[in-house]
């Protein structure tokens, strides 16, 4: 790889162009834009100090994708529209091409520049609605995730466009199959196609400065400057906060005084106290337990309501941290439980009124507008009281795809994610601390009680009555009294026809409170 030298326009130290393509570097001394210029270098002013995430990543690291060796030379910071910040690292290889690594939420998501002639094709911005299906040429079909407007933040190193601190970032992302993964950009005259999949960092072959070689999973996902835990005070009542998550945490909901807090940093700031009764989590925050063979720590809580004709209906969320997974959630409704995964909107196809996951029906069980009314602890996003989104809830036993929809018309986005059902037994063996009770009622996914061993056995008993009946019937010179026989059928069928109706009135009960009830007479 070339190097070009030239001298920062703002500080004079010197600065690298290690990659001929690279319109952009960030002046390690002094923070300056250093841009190529038709004849010198130019100054496009200065940047922020770049805000300490979790990745494992850093400048100078190599690696090896299809054959082609890269190295790790330029990242930029995006300001996202709802609150964080994420990772957009560009990689060099070693033919000249440029590979976009997108790094949020403990995802990667590796990219490359496509042309096509389609681009002309392509509808504009401003008409494109999350969850719409967009087929991007050869490349196939695609589901619209997200739609929005960032701002260009924090850089370092090389970078193969013309970056601007605080400029706008159009974007749109999508999802296709087998983890694909798409990005139109819509900051130029035309949009430009950025096409890849959703990627693990252990496929890259790293090594390097900065990179242990060590398994991604095996080192927890972070590097050594990492911080894993902070203890601060609130800067409203004083009292002990200890965030479990710094780097990715933009919310903290304060237990002691109901402050809800800004965090940047590591840095906490009063932003209001919420006008809510106190709600108690059945497990406390900081616990750590083991859940799918991953171990989560439990760093954030929060109550959800939707309104009904006048009555409230809430229920509980509980945010769960795992460096190498993410983020991951615990339902609890009505003593009911069940653990909360995202999906990728792609996999999820709407039928009428229902929608297909996994190959399986799931159906619509209700809709509305969930509304956040009391918050402690972590989270990931500008949480606010009062903040809303709309959803849909679908189920298929012991499993539900819930759909949020939220956002205006700049900034939208989809979450589509998959709750399985916990018993109260699985949730203790996870988490031995939580103070669950038993359930109330049946729950919507809920899983029926298995009796099908009771009609098996009602089949054999039936069975053995006919066999016997036709062999004493030979063996009499008179003929059974045949009402015997009915009132031994009826005695013996009591016990699956009460079966029946148990499993029948245990599905009625699921659907109590769904205005999309099989059951309901209307």
């Amino acid at each position: 790889m070339k190097t070009r030298a030239a001298s920062c326009p703002s500080c004079g130290g010197t600065v690298e162009f290690r990659a001929s393509s690279s319109l952009v570097t960030i002046c390690p001394y002094c923070r300056c834009v250093v841009a190529r210029g038709d004849k010198a270098v130019e100054d496009h002013g200065k940047v922020a100090d770049l805000v300490l995430t979790d990745s494992p990543l850093e400048l100078g690291v190599t690696g090896r994708f299809i054959k082609r060796n890269f190295e790790v030379v330029g990242r930029v910071q995006y300001k996202h529209p709802a609150g964080g910040v994420w990772d957009e690292w560009y990689l060099s290889f070693s033919d000249g091409t440029w590979g976009w690594l997108a790094e949020a939420q403990g995802k990667h998501y590796l990219t490359f520049e496509r042309k096509m002639k389609e681009t002309a094709s392509l509808p504009e911005m401003a008409s494109i609605e999350v969850g719409r299906r967009l087929t991007l040429g050869k490349r196939g079909v695609f589901t619209v995730a997200e739609v929005g407007i960032a701002e260009t933040g924090a850089a370092e190193g090389e970078i193969p466009w013309d970056f601007v601190p605080g400029r706008p970032h159009r974007f749109v992302d999508l999802h296709g199959d087998d983890q694909a993964f798409a990005t139109l950009d819509y900051n130029g005259a035309s949009p430009r196609l950025f096409l890849g999949k959703e990627i693990s960092l252990n496929a890259l072959d790293l090594s390097g400065v900065g990179w242990s070689g060590l398994d991604y999973a095996a080192i927890g996902g972070g590097k050594a400057q990492r911080v894993e835990a902070l203890v601060l005070n609130c800067p409203h009542c004083g009292g002990t906060l200890e965030l479990h998550a710094p780097d990715e945490t933009e919310r903290v909901g304060c237990p002691h005084c109901l402050s809800l807090l800004d965090c940047r940093q590591g840095k906490l700031e009063y932003l209001q106290t919420l006008n809510a009764r106190r709600v108690k989590p059945v497990i406390p925050l900081g616990t750590v337990g083991t859940l799918r063979g991953h171990r989560y720590t439990v760093i954030g809580f929060m109550e959800r309501f939707v309104l009904y004709e006048g009555q409230t209906y809430p229920w509980t969320e509980y945010l769960l941290h795992n460096s190498t997974e993410g983020f991951r959630w615990l339902v609890h409704s009505k003593r009911h439980w069940s653990f909360v995964e995202p999906l990728s909107p792609h996999l999820v196809q709407e039928k009428g009124r229902d929608v297909v996951y996994d190959g399986q029906t799931f159906k619509l069980y209700d809709k509305g507008e969930a509304i956040v009314r009391y918050v402690v602890g972590e989270f990931y996003w500008k949480i606010q009281a009062g903040e809303s989104v709309k959803t849909r809830d679908y189920i298929a036993p012991p499993r539900m795809v819930s759909i949020e929809r939220s956002g205006s018309e700049e900034n939208q986005e989809i979450n589509i994610s998959l709750g399985t059902y916990l018993t109260t037994d699985e949730l203790k063996q996870a988490f031995p601390m939580a103070k669950a009770l038993s359930p109330l009622g049946v729950g919507p996914i809920q899983p029926r009680p298995v009796v099908g061993g009771v009609y098996h056995l009602w089949g054999l008993f039936l069975l053995a009555m006919v066999v016997l009946h036709v062999a004493i019937s030979k063996g009499l010179s008179r003929e059974i009294d045949g009402g015997f026989s009915l009132i031994m059928l009826g005695l013996l069928s009591v016990i699956p026809l009460g079966t029946l109706l148990y499993c029948h009135n245990f599905e009625v009960q699921r659907w109590a409170e769904s205005d999309y009830s099989p059951y309901s007479s209307d």
